[in-house]
Parts: structure tokens; C-alpha cells; sequence
């Protein structure tokens, strides 16, 4: 059997890759990732706060004027301790290239259009094999539109594709009024795979200090439902590859994922819990099970249990919803 995939156009050795995570800060942990059994690193994000801090010195100029608004500067990490400057995210790409034989994928995190696009270009330059967009916009003006926002996003991919070669796949929010068009939309400007779904993470009060308090909760296998749905539901219908990110934990949630029609199954909260070695874990599982279920390759199984392959296409839509509280049975 063969557990081989393809994914934006890169040959992987299996389906199992390291999402953009704290585990791709280091050249060592990269080589680690690959010796655990990962087809592919995403690196952690370079944000778009780094590059416009370093290239207009705001940091400068908040220290400077701090007596004035000293409350704002709380909501600012401290940008030397803050993952690493944009030259030497640069520069850890280039050894990471030179370290380890799978593919690379650059990461980018921001929302505006501007000059941090251009670090598309030198990222790609760094030797990356693939770039991944990873937006996160919260559109909090009473005024903006669902398709302005949407906009937003199309016009960010359209700029990034015109200053690079290398393909980019774009990390999608599950918010949108209409995923199905949006999807189609990234597609139609470029988009060579969409990432289903970006996790956003949510403030939390403190309620002793009575302050916006940022909270970090990883993932689990529950939240894979919700990617889960829409992949079954994009497979076949646009033409790019899709990746399924949030939830993957077990055997199982790479099973699904594939069957609703994911290339490649995105993993970094089981990997931050129970360490590297769930990757190799998870691989034997895999072969295991594809032996027993006398499965030949994973190309075999993406799709399968698509929408458009399922007996009961209209399970991923309203109808599901009615048949799942019908099937509750509460406890007397």
C-alpha cells in the first residue's frame, strides 16, 4: 500500500502534515518533525504587527510617547520576545531548506494591503515550496459589508499572487455568509488550495482584574465536524486542493478528513499535547487500518465519502440537523 498524496502540487509521503505552530521555531524541532513522520512543515506565522513594526519603527515611537496612552501599550506583545524579527524568519526558512528534505510552506498572517505583501516575494526567495495566507480579520465597523470583507480577502490573494511563482493556499474563516462562493471566489483569483478552517482564537474576561484577557484553548477531535462538513461539501466542485486543519487528533479524524476530500490532514494541538511522536503513531494506525479494510492507496479513500460520492447527499446539509436532535435520547 501507499500512503503518498499530493498537495498544491508538492508530492508528499503521506497525508499527515505539521500546521503553522510553535514547533516550526527552531531548525532542530523542524528536523524532529521529519524524523517523526511528517510529509510537510507549515511555519508558524510571520505577522503583518512584525513587519510594520520593524520597517517603520513603531515600537520606537510607542516607548516614546508612552506616558500618553500607557493603557494601549498592555495590548502590544513585546516584539523582541515575540516569535522573530522578519530577516531572521528569513533566514531560519533557508536552514530549515538546507536541514531537512520535505517540503517547506511559508506562512503569512494579516489583513491590510500593503507593503507587508512583499514579503510574499522573499519568503519565496528563502526557498519555501508553498506559501499558506493565513487571514485573520474581524470586521467590527457597523458600516463594512459581508461582500466588502469578502473583497478584503480576494484582493490580498490577487497581490500576493502577482509577486509570486510558488502556489498559495489560502487559510479560510468558517464565517462567511456563503463558504461554497467565497471558496469559489479565492479559487477563481488563484488560489491553488484553501485550508478549512482558520481557528480563531477568542478574548476571555478576567473577571478579578477586570481586564481582556487572552486565553489560549488547543483544539480537540470534536471541532473537526465543522471543516469536516465543508470539505465533503468544496470536494469536486472548485478545482484546488483542499486541507483540513482543527480537530485532527486520531487515526480516526485522518480517516474522515480524507474521505470528505482533504489532500492532506493538518495536525499542531496533538503534537503541543502528546508530543512528536503521535505523527508516527498515527501513521502505523493508518497502515493498519488500511490493511484490514483492504485499502491500497490514500488516493483510493479521498473523496469516497464525499458529498458528491455519499448515499445520503443531503446529510451534510438541514437535514442532518433535524436527524441529530431527533436521535437525542435524554437521560431520565
Amino acid at each position: 500500500m501507499t500512503l503518498t498524496t499530493n498537495y498544491l502540487g508538492l508530492p508528499l509521503k503521506n497525508p499527515l502534515v505539521a500546521s503553522s505552530s510553535p514547533l516550526s521555531h527552531t531548525v532542530d524541532s523542524i528536523q524532529r518533525l521529519e524524523d517523526a513522520g511528517a510529509s510537510a512543515v507549515v511555519m508558524y506565522s510571520l505577522f503583518e504587527e512584525q513587519i510594520t513594526f520593524d520597517s517603520l519603527y513603531v515600537d520606537h515611537y510607542l516607548r516614546s510617547n508612552k506616558d500618553s496612552f500607557a493603557e494601549s501599550l498592555s495590548y502590544f506583545p513585546e516584539m523582541d520576545k515575540y516569535n522573530v524579527w522578519p530577516d531572521e524568519y528569513l533566514n531560519l526558512i533557508r536552514r530549515a531548506k538546507e536541514s531537512v528534505d520535505i517540503p517547506i510552506i511559508g506562512s503569512l498572517n494579516g489583513v491590510s494591503i500593503g507593503g507587508w505583501t512583499n514579503y510574499a516575494t522573499l519568503i519565496e526567495d528563502a526557498g519555501v515550496d508553498a506559501l499558506e495566507l493565513n487571514v485573520y480579520y474581524v470586521p467590527t465597523s457597523l458600516e463594512i459589508t459581508g461582500r466588502e470583507v469578502e473583497d478584503i480577502y480576494v484582493d490580498m490573494l490577487r497581490q500576493v499572487k502577482r509577486s509570486v511563482t510558488i502556489p498559495v493556499a489560502v487559510k479560510l474563516s468558517p464565517f462567511f455568509s456563503s463558504v461554497a462562493n467565497m471558496s469559489k471566489r479565492l479559487v477563481d483569483h488563484g488560489a491553488n488550495g484553501l485550508v478549512l478552517f482558520n481557528r480563531f482564537y477568542q478574548p476571555d474576561l478576567d473577571l478579578e482584574n477586570l481586564e481582556v484577557a487572552p486565553r489560549l484553548v488547543l483544539s480537540n477531535s470534536d471541532e473537526l465536524r465543522l471543516p469536516l462538513r465543508w470539505v465533503a461539501i468544496l470536494y469536486g466542485r472548485i478545482m484546488a486542493d483542499l486541507a483540513l486543519t482543527t480537530g485532527i487528533h486520531s487515526r480516526d479524524d485522518v480517516l474522515k478528513g480524507l474521505m470528505a476530500g482533504a489532500k492532506v490532514t493538518m495536525m499542531a494541538s496533538e503534537l503541543l499535547q502528546n508530543g512528536m511522536r503521535r505523527i508516527k503513531e498515527i501513521l502505523r494506525e493508518l497502515e493498519e487500518w488500511m490493511e484490514e479494510h483492504e485499502y491500497v492507496s490514500v488516493a483510493q479513500m479521498i473523496g469516497s465519502m464525499s458529498q458528491q460520492h455519499c448515499a445520503e447527499p443531503a446529510a451534510f446539509e438541514r437535514a442532518n440537523y433535524m436527524k441529530t436532535l431527533d436521535s437525542f435520547q435524554p437521560v431520565n
